[in-house]
């Protein structure tokens, strides 16, 4: 009767251990799929990166080549970028490989540089932040230097002249701060103001030509300005700074939801490294 008792509770005690495990194989495995739909997650989040850094060095027709081929600094972001994007690709494979055969030093290392990734996104925030009236003054001396020696048969810099034009094009806008910084450009300077870059132009009939100067029709030896001219009023910087406004909601809703499932993997990465080193299925009750 003890004997049948013993063997009773031994196999209460079995299949408790068989439920416990299976309970832990669930929970494992359901960490397993929400880590590999985050891990998909950041191998095209990786991929996103490391294309922005890769356009951002071969664009040659908008406001990111006239900051790239001006500013050795924002070439530097654009590596930066790249390295980051391969980065984020790569982990995001290992840190599946290390989930789905739950190998513990994969999980680890993608834990460890996913928190360096994020930390380095908070940092590059706040120093952007802080840092925004000296990086604003940067841009507007590069500017103002591409404004003063613009001229249209300067073929070696005929890329940064065409991406300059196609900024005032697309933004309908006029110089850094207004169109009174092409009154030291040093052509129309020469030419007494009596031309006007064609980018910058609000009358209808420079609507076909993107680039040079287009002439002023003015009496002979009228004194002109700029206030004289057809172009737009508003200074790109103005017009930048209104698109940043207008789409500020959707740059902080996209980092920080990017920041959250980052925070997310780490969570899930590092619950699913505990269990993986405190479950032993190899334990089973003697009979």
């Amino acid at each position: 009767m003890g004997e049948m008792g013993g063997n009773s509770k031994r196999m209460v005690g079995f299949t408790l251990e068989v439920w416990r495990m299976g309970t832990a194989s669930s929970y494992l495995s359901k960490l397993i799929d929400q880590l590999c739909i985050l891990f998909l997650f950041f191998q095209i989040l990786g991929a996103v990166i490391l294309g922005f850094g890769i356009w951002i060095l071969a664009d040659k027709t908008s406001f990111i080549a006239v900051l790239q081929m001006s500013s050795p600094s924002l070439k530097t972001g654009a590596y930066v970028l790249i390295g980051v994007g391969a980065l984020t690709m790569l982990m995001g494979f290992l840190g599946c490989l290390g989930a789905v055969n739950e190998i513990r030093c994969l999980l680890g290392l993608y834990f460890t540089c996913l928190m360096v990734i994020l930390i380095t996104q908070v940092a590059a925030g706040l120093v952007i932040y802080f840092q925004k009236e000296t990086l604003k003054e940067e841009l507007s001396h590069i500017i103002g230097s591409l404004i003063e020696n613009y001229d249209p048969l300067n073929d070696d810099e005929r890329n940064l002249q065409d991406a300059w034009d196609y900024v005032q094009k697309q933004i309908s806008c006029c110089g850094w701060t207004g169109a009174q910084d092409w009154e030291n450009n040093e052509i129309l300077f020469n030419q007494s103001l009596t031309a006007y870059p064609c980018s910058c132009s609000n009358s209808s009939k420079d609507s076909q030509v993107d680039s040079g100067f287009c002439k002023l029709d003015v009496p002979t030896n009228s004194t002109v300005t700029s206030a004289d001219w057809p172009v737009h009023e508003q200074g790109c910087m103005d017009g930048v700074e209104k698109w940043l406004k207008d789409n500020l909601g959707v740059i902080l809703g996209v980092c920080t939801g990017v920041a959250v499932i980052e925070l997310l993997g780490m969570i899930l990465s590092i619950s699913l490294c505990k269990n993986i080193h405190s479950e032993d299925y190899t334990k089973v009750p003697k009979s």
